[in-house]
């Protein structure tokens, strides 16, 4: 019984990161469809999911919405990976173009990542959110700036603008127009808002 127990325990442990894939599909679908879970139980709920076999998983609640998102871009990486993507093909402007079209069919998604960003506000209460907002915003900026950079080179973006200044400026334009279209969606055109900011950080020339 002894070795019967612990070849079942070997297949538990096998199949425990297929189990925590399949709970990260399913959250994925849900958010797409409904946003995010008030709590762990009732995203739990939402994906048929008991509360005790996700907290198996996922410790707390911030480390699920964190894992989805996560997820959800390395699908977004997958799925462009044959896009030109460098800094000297693509503009920062275009880049957050490129993912405003992406969200426009997935609010639920949109709505996860603002969620995210409210949570960072509350260290004490979400430290490892804060700690992947603050990564993430640190490395959209660092890849936006050096999109802006290539556009100096190329004698497309002006040489008096701040590339760090201008990538911050690009990320809370983006980030800012998702929420008010979230809100508002007939109102906003994320994108056609965005393509302003086109006349200041011009994209590269064929």
């Amino acid at each position: 019984m002894v070795n019967g127990d612990t070849a079942d325990r070997a297949r538990s442990y096998r199949k425990a990161p297929e189990r925590r894939a399949q709970i990260l599909a399913s959250a994925i679908a849900v958010f797409v469809e409904r946003g995010v879970g008030a709590s762990l139980r009732a995203i739990g709920e939402a994906i048929g999911v008991s509360h005790a076999a996700l907290r198996y998983y996922f410790a707390h609640r911030d480390e699920l919405l964190i894992e989805v998102y996560r997820a959800h871009e390395a699908t977004v990486r997958e799925a462009t990976a044959h896009e030109p993507s460098a800094p000297e093909e693509v503009s920062a402007v275009a880049m957050m173009e490129r993912s405003a079209e992406r969200n426009a069919s997935i609010p639920g998604l949109v709505e996860l990542y603002a969620t995210l960003t409210t949570d960072a506000l509350q260290a004490e209460q979400h430290p490892e959110t804060r700690e992947f907002v603050h990564a993430r915003f640190r490395r959209v900026r660092a890849d936006l700036a050096e999109r802006v950079r290539a556009g100096q080179a190329s004698g497309a973006v002006a040489a008096d603008i701040d590339p760090d200044d201008a990538a911050a400026l690009v990320a809370a334009a983006s980030d800012g127009l998702q929420l008010q279209w979230l809100l508002d969606p007939e109102a906003v055109d994320v994108r056609r808002s965005l393509a302003l900011l086109e006349r200041l950080l011009p994209g590269p020339t064929p």
